[in-house]
C-alpha cells in the first residue's frame, strides 16, 4: 500500500486581496495561494518545533496577516515535556515575511526545565483600528520551572478561582490571559491573566498520576479570541473586549488597560469547556456555548432547572447578567461555537444524528432543528434569508474531519 504525505489545516482561510492565507495544522506553517487558481505564492514556518502548529484562523488588516502559534507538546510524556512557547505573529502578505513575533511566556532557551505553553490557538485575532491594538486569548502552561512547581506544592495547592495573583508565577508569564499587542511593534500593551495557577498536560488526565505537575490543573485556556464591543456600564460608554473561557467564566475587559469591567460564571468549566471555539454577539447580548465536558449538574440560569448536558447561554453585554440558558435537547455536551444571524442563534450538537438548532436570540426558544448526520465543527455563511452550513460528517470527534457536507437551509 502506498503512503501519502498529507498536510491538513484546521483553520479558516483568510481573504487578503487576491490571496487566500491559511495556517497549517503542523508543521507551524502559514501559506498563501492565489484565490483564482490556488497557486502557491509563499509559505513561512513560524516555529520550528516538530509539534508546533497553527490552529487559530488569522486576521488580515492593511497588508498584514495576524495569527497565533500553538502546539501539541502537552501530549508528550513528562520526561519530554516541554519547550514550546506560544507566540503572536504579524506577517507581510506580499511575501510572508515575519514583521514581528511576540512570545507569551519567558524564553526557556529551547531546553527542558523552563516555562512552556501559553499557546494562542482559538479564533481570529480581534483588531481595534482606533487603538491600533490586536487582542487574543492564551492557553494554559504545559510545565513550569522546578522552583515554581515546588512553590506551588509548598502552598498545598491553594488558589482562589476564578482569579488569583499566584505567589509562585511572575507577571510576565501570560497564560490563561487576554492580551493586547501594538499592531505596529508587537509590544505587549497589556495582559490580564484570568486564572490562578494552571499547569496542565496530558499526564493530568490520569487520576493521581505522579507525573502530573502540582495542581490545580484547571486547563482553563481561552479557546477563542475576544469580541470587541461598546457597552454602557455604570452610566457611561465603555469599549470592551469580551471572551468566554474554558473555566465557564465570561469576561469583559477595558480595551485601554485590560481592567475587568464585569465577569460572570456562565456554566461549568472543564478541559472541553466551558466556553470554547467561539462566542457571538449582536452588540446587546453575548452568546456562548457551555460544553460541560465533565457532565456536571448545571443550573439553567435564570431558572432553577438543571441539566448535566451542555447548553447555550445569553448574557447582557452591559452587565454580564445571564438572560437565558437553553440546554442541549440531545442531552449531549455542547463543544461547538455559536453564530448569530438576523435575530437567531445557531448551534449544533455532537449527538449521533447531528442536530443543528436555530434559537430565538431573545429568549433561547428552539425554533427549528435539522439533523445533519453529524455536527462538531461548522462554518456558517449567511446571505439574505439563506443559511449555508458546512459541517463535519464523519465519525465522532474526527479532527480535522475526514469528510464534509454543505447544507443549505432557509433561515426564516
Amino acid at each position: 500500500a502506498s503512503i501519502r504525505n498529507v498536510t491538513v489545516s484546521r483553520s479558516t482561510p483568510t481573504v487578503a486581496g487576491d490571496l487566500l492565507v491559511v495556517g497549517i495544522y503542523g508543521p507551524a506553517v502559514v501559506i498563501a495561494v492565489t484565490r483564482l487558481t490556488g497557486q502557491l505564492v509563499w509559505m513561512n514556518q513560524l516555529d520550528p518545533r516538530p509539534l508546533a502548529q497553527i490552529t487559530a484562523s488569522g486576521t488580515f488588516y492593511l497588508g498584514a496577516f495576524y495569527v497565533g502559534v500553538s502546539s501539541l507538546e502537552e501530549l508528550l510524556p513528562s520526561e519530554q515535556c516541554c519547550t514550546f512557547r506560544g507566540s503572536m505573529v504579524k506577517l507581510d502578505t506580499r511575501n510572508g515575511a515575519i514583521l514581528w513575533q511576540t512570545y507569551t511566556i519567558p524564553d526557556n532557551g529551547g531546553k527542558l526545565g523552563g516555562y512552556s505553553g501559553g499557546a494562542i490557538w482559538g479564533s481570529s485575532p480581534a483588531i481595534d483600528i482606533i487603538r491600533q491594538l490586536v487582542y487574543v486569548g492564551t492557553g494554559n502552561l504545559y510545565i513550569a520551572p522546578p522552583n515554581v512547581l515546588e512553590c506551588q506544592r509548598s502552598l498545598n495547592n491553594q488558589t482562589t478561582p476564578p482569579i488569583n495573583i499566584t505567589q509562585c508565577i511572575g507577571p510576565d508569564v501570560h497564560f490563561d490571559s487576554i492580551m493586547a499587542f501594538d499592531i505596529n511593534s508587537g509590544l505587549i500593551k497589556w495582559s490580564t491573566r484570568l486564572s490562578g495557577y494552571d499547569v496542565f498536560n496530558f499526564e493530568c488526565l490520569t487520576p493521581n498520576n505522579p507525573d502530573c505537575p502540582p495542581g490545580p490543573n484547571a486547563d482553563a485556556d481561552f479557546g477563542e479570541a475576544p469580541m470587541l464591543l461598546t457597552i454602557v456600564n455604570n452610566g457611561r460608554l465603555r469599549d470592551v473586549a469580551v471572551a468566554v473561557q474554558k473555566s465557564g467564566f465570561a469576561w469583559a475587559l477595558d480595551r485601554n488597560n485590560g481592567g475587568i469591567v464585569w465577569s460572570r460564571k456562565a456554566g461549568p468549566g472543564s478541559s472541553q469547556g466551558g466556553g470554547i471555539w467561539g462566542a457571538a454577539t449582536d452588540g446587546k447580548r453575548v452568546y456562548t456555548n457551555i460544553a460541560n465536558g465533565d457532565r456536571l449538574p448545571f443550573t439553567l440560569a435564570p431558572s432553577t432547572q438543571t441539566t448535566t448536558a451542555g447548553a447555550w447561554v445569553a448574557l447582557d453585554a452591559n452587565t454580564g447578567e445571564i438572560l437565558w440558558t437553553t440546554a442541549n435537547p440531545s442531552n449531549d455536551i455542547s463543544p461547538g461555537p455559536v453564530t448569530f444571524v438576523n435575530g437567531l442563534l445557531f448551534a449544533g450538537s455532537p449527538a449521533p444524528t447531528g442536530p443543528f438548532y436555530a434559537m430565538d436570540a431573545n429568549n433561547g426558544a428552539i425554533l427549528w432543528t435539522y439533523n445533519t448526520g453529524f455536527v462538531h465543527k461548522w462554518l456558517l455563511m449567511e446571505e439574505s434569508s439563506i443559511l449555508a452550513v458546512a459541517v463535519a460528517a464523519a465519525a465522532k470527534f474526527v479532527w480535522p474531519s475526514t469528510s464534509a457536507s454543505i447544507i443549505i437551509q432557509g433561515v426564516g
